[in-house]
């Protein structure tokens, strides 16, 4: 399994948004300089984010990102599943080896590693990820 770049961007802007949430919206290209990440290509990522109800924006001088809800009720498969899409198993091979035993037999090994990791970041809340 491969985490896109893309994602790592995300995790490191919710988290950073979290974690200063209460001082209000935070700005884009704060969050840019602090980890070094471009600002075009954050607010493209950011932006996913608000489509998929993780973050919500505001314009104008006090604008910026905000979380949309708790940070209980985030969990980093919604934040990944936002920039990456869906998590599953792109793997055909029985349907490649014309059902051989051993490629049905893998293909279920990977479908079974997919659910596992989707469980896994599925039950990882934004919030437990910001205590100390």
């Amino acid at each position: 399994m491969k985490i896109s770049r893309s994602t790592g961007y995300a995790l490191v802007a919710v988290g950073y948004i979290a974690q200063y949430y209460r001082e209000g919206a935070v700005l884009a290209s704060r969050i840019s300089k602090q980890y070094n990440i471009p600002l075009e290509y954050l607010l493209k990522i950011l932006q996913q984010l608000v489509r998929a109800n993780v973050l919500r924006s505001k314009r104008g001088p006090r604008g910026g990102f905000f979380l949309a809800r708790p940070a209980e009720s985030i969990t980093l498969l919604e934040i990944i599943e936002a920039v990456d899409g869906p998590m599953f198993s792109h793997l055909q091979l029985a349907e490649q080896t014309n059902n051989e035993p051993f490629s049905l037999k893998m293909e279920k090994v990977c479908q079974q590693v997919t659910e596992r990791v989707r469980d896994i970041f599925g039950a990882a809340k934004l919030s437990d990820m910001m205590g100390s």
